[in-house]
């Protein structure tokens, strides 16, 4: 995908606003602290052999990514609310799903992103799945009892019925 055509994100105005706090955060007090921690090892002497200054730049490093990281997600983000339709698969719901019409092999996850649902620092056995990934793709605006097949990444052809949507509550 180039860098110009990017995918939007889609974010509840919840996840929108706390995503924006941590980039404020991040931008405004995180940046001064860890220049401070920098200027603090930098006036210890010798930096080639200096842990806390090169700790603290790698840190720097760290959160400047970070930064860029929500910049970019919150330009491309789509504020809106789950689709009121509870039958209809859209980001934000949990859905189950039956492989080639096969009752008993199904797969249960979230359609959305972990980070954006709050599951990005608990270790949860949540399985999360991007709109954009081909399955989230595939399966986007159907509704609880619809086919719809996807292209497995060796090309295969994977049919699937979904059998269950329901809001996802963490």
């Amino acid at each position: 995908m180039s860098e110009n055509v990017r995918q939007a994100v889609w974010l509840t105005q919840e996840a929108y606003d706390k995503l924006k706090s941590e980039l404020d955060q991040l931008s405004g007090p995180g940046r001064a602290e860890v220049t401070a921690k920098i200027a603090q090892a930098r006036d210890e002497g010798d930096l080639r052999e200096n842990g806390g200054y090169h700790a603290a730049r790698e840190e720097q490093g760290q959160q400047e990514a970070r930064i860029r990281q929500l910049q970019d997600m919150l330009r491309r983000a789509e504020v809106g609310e789950a689709s009121a339709d509870p039958d209809e698969v859209a980001p934000g719901t949990q859905i189950t799903i039956a492989f080639d019409g096969d009752t008993s092999d199904t797969d249960t996850f979230v359609l959305g992103s972990r980070e954006l649902l709050g599951l990005d620092g608990a270790v949860d056995e949540t399985n999360v799945y991007s709109p954009q990934s081909p399955l989230g793709a595939a399966i986007l605006g159907k509704r609880k009892g619809d086919e719809a097949s996807y292209a497995a990444p060796n090309g295969t052809s994977i049919n699937v019925t979904i059998v269950d949507v329901q809001p996802f509550r963490p």
